[in-house]
Formats: structure tokens, C-alpha cells, sequence
């Protein structure tokens, strides 16, 4: 494989396109320039992208939840439930396991037994079965804007079909969507389908359509070393600035130590804007995203409320520009709707609180920062050193 830190040509692009589009029969719908015609449709107020761009200026951190489910009706419905009453500010569509493999015959199995059941069988949303036109249906009954959030080593078709349907915004990386998920995928492999995801992010951005895209950020989920996820979170930034993303958010997953959690998202924020400039790319929007809590949960819901809490103040306090919402239901699994909006509404409710507050950048947090940004450079510089 001719693995290369290289912007992808038009060519070399396309020619890999027409295979990934026979991948599944629903890649045969997408049709680029329509799509493009489509995202310069939607309004403003759908697009990931500028609200972020927004929210940042503003110096406020958004909510968001995870959430997905097999049907597009309920799907549906489950969103608009967490936009009225869970106040949240961003929307998802997190995929179901089967999508994350790229085992879309299951996918379809899970659909026709959950139309059966009149419930989900699937954890998640399948997108790639779904086809453009049942992702753009969800699209078109939301009012808020739209992430793909997955786990996919291979997402280049569910990328291409859900971007085509208005989502604005695509979260994963070729290490941090492998390490954490994929035990048989090469990390050379999954890299080079990223660069693909990317490069589609790029096209559209060549077009005039901003996407968002985000690196996963809490990799393992816990206890990462805060310089290990700060420098894959750098390095799939730059991955993603040479195939001509412009807007990127990158996160870093809660470890409980509030100095060390806001010197890592600052330290995070600064190398990267650091090594951007450093590699000559220009005009970029980078954001930064704090995942609440990543491990074990308490089962007693007030003491889940208690680590969600926590993990909305560090997010505010650090400065994030959005939290990735938990529920107080973590410890028994799929959340009900209503435990989903419970989560985001706690967590609004210490946002509103802590809103135009943050922690000072006092000796022990420069510390911290200090530290981290050694570490992290150390390692970057050897990555450089390797090629």
C-alpha cells in the first residue's frame, strides 16, 4: 500500500470512488454535485460547521448527545425529543455496530425485525441502508444541525452517503477510529480510508459547503494520558488539513483531574493551532470538544448525575466549545429518550451556570500545560522523524 502524508489527487480520489460506491446498492444514489446544490440549500442555522464557528466567538460551550436508533420514524422522533426536551444544541446520528463493520446485509436483517417488533433491534442508526434519501429525511424534520458519530475503520461509504444527505459534520480518524474499535484492521489501512473521508471533506469544501470534522478524542475511554490523545488528536488534524479540511474539532475525553482536564484542552488547542501554521495551512476554524466521563458509571441515578455534573463544569471551565452529553442511565445501558434528555438538561443546567466563567491560567494549570505540550511534541517529533 503507497501510504503518503499527501494531498490525494482528483484522479487517484475518483478512481477509488467508483469501487467505494459499489460497495452497498443505496452508494449508487449519490450524486455529488447534487448534493452540493442541496448543503447550499439548507439554512444557516443547519450547518455544524458555522455553528461552531459561532459558539466559539461567543465564548460558550454546546451540548450535544449521542443517540440512534434502527427506524427512520423513531429516529426521527427521538431527535426532535432531545432538541424540545432536552435542550440540546447539536444533534447525532450515532451508527449502529453492524454499519461500523461494514456488514450491511445484517443491517438490513436488524431494519425488517425492528419494523417487526415496533422497536429497535440495532444500537444505533444504519445510515448506509437507510440511503440518501432516508438520511435526508431525518435532515429535513430536525431544526438543529446533523453529526455522523460512528466507529467506523472503513466509513468511506457511509461518509460519502450521509454527507450527500446534509449532514454537516463527520467525527472519526484513521487511529483514533481503529485503536479503540478494530482489533483485525491494519492501522496503515484504516489511515488511508480516512485520507478518503477527508479528501471528500475537502472536495466539498473546494465547492463551497463547509463540513465539520472531528477526531475521537477519548480513544480508549479511560484514563488515556492526556499528552498520548493530544497528539493523535493533532496528528489526525493534520491529516485532515492536507486533504483540504478547514474546519476541525478537536476533543479530549474527561480523566477527572480538573487542572490537568483544562491545561489538556488548552494545551490541545494551542499546539494545534501551533502546528498548523507550522505546516503552512491557512484559514482553518479549529474548535475542541470535552467528552464527560468515558468509564464506569454509578447505577444510583443521583450519583450519575453528580459525574455528569462534574464533567459539564470541566467542560465550561476549560473552555470547550461543545460537551459530549452522558445519561444517567450509562450503567444499565441504552438510555430511554427521556433519561437522554435528562443528561443534556443537567448538563445545560451547570453550562447556564458556569457560562462566561473560567478557570484562571494559574501556576498549577500552566504547569500542567507545560508538561503536556513536551510530552506531546516529543512524540509528534519523532512521528516527523519517522515519516
Amino acid at each position: 500500500m503507497n501510504l503518503k502524508f499527501k494531498k490525494w489527487t482528483d484522479e487517484e480520489f475518483f478512481k477509488v470512488r467508483e469501487e467505494v460506491l459499489k460497495q452497498w446498492p443505496t452508494g449508487a444514489d449519490v450524486n455529488l454535485e447534487e448534493a452540493v446544490a442541496y448543503h447550499k440549500a439548507l439554512p444557516e442555522y443547519k450547518n455544524f460547521a458555522k455553528k461552531l464557528i459561532d459558539a466559539k466567538a461567543k465564548n460558550i460551550t454546546l451540548a450535544q448527545p449521542r443517540a440512534g436508533v434502527a427506524l427512520i420514524e423513531q429516529h426521527i422522533e427521538l431527535l426532535n425529543f432531545l432538541d424540545k426536551e432536552g435542550g440540546a444544541d447539536l444533534l447525532p446520528s450515532t451508527i449502529d455496530s453492524y454499519t461500523r463493520q461494514n456488514k450491511y446485509e445484517n443491517c438490513e436483517k436488524g431494519i425488517e425485525e425492528s419494523k417487526k417488533a415496533g422497536r429497535s433491534l440495532l444500537n444505533g442508526f444504519p445510515g448506509v441502508n437507510h440511503g440518501v434519501k432516508g438520511c435526508r429525511e431525518v435532515v429535513e424534520a430536525v431544526n438543529l444541525p446533523l453529526q455522523l458519530r460512528h466507529g467506523t475503520p472503513d466509513a468511506r461509504l457511509l461518509s460519502e452517503i450521509m454527507l450527500a444527505a446534509g449532514y454537516t459534520s463527520n467525527e472519526g480518524g484513521g487511529i483514533s477510529y481503529n485503536i479503540p474499535y478494530a482489533k483485525s484492521v491494519s492501522l496503515e489501512q484504516t489511515i488511508r480510508d480516512w485520507q478518503y473521508c477527508d479528501r471528500l471533506v475537502g472536495w466539498y469544501e473546494e465547492q463551497g459547503v463547509s463540513i465539520n470534522r472531528e477526531p475521537f478524542g477519548p480513544l480508549t475511554g479511560t484514563l488515556v494520558p492526556p499528552s498520548i490523545s493530544n497528539a493523535v488528536q493533532i496528528i489526525e488534524c493534520l491529516l485532515a488539513a492536507e486533504q483540504g479540511v478547514k474546519n476541525i474539532t478537536l476533543g479530549y475525553g474527561q480523566c477527572g483531574n480538573l487542572v490537568q482536564d483544562v491545561a489538556a484542552v488548552r494545551s490541545m488547542m494551542e499546539q494545534a493551532e501551533e502546528y498548523c501554521k507550522e505546516f503552512g495551512y491557512e484559514n482553518m476554524q479549529l474548535t475542541s470538544v470535552f467528552h464527560q466521563w468515558m468509564g464506569g458509571f454509578p447505577e444510583d441515578e443521583a450519583k450519575a448525575f453528580g459525574v455528569i455534573s462534574n464533567g459539564a463544569s470541566a467542560a465550561a471551565l476549560a473552555g470547550a466549545t461543545k460537551v459530549i452529553v452522558k445519561t444517567p442511565h450509562e450503567a444499565i445501558g441504552v438510555p430511554t429518550k427521556e433519561a437522554n434528555a435528562m443528561g443534556i438538561r443537567a448538563t445545560k443546567m451547570v453550562l447556564n451556570l458556569l457560562r462566561g466563567q473560567n478557570l484562571p491560567n494559574s501556576e498549577e494549570v500552566q504547569f500542567e500545560k507545560d508538561m503536556i505540550k513536551r510530552e506531546v511534541k516529543q512524540i509528534i517529533d519523532k512521528v516527523l522523524e519517522l515519516g
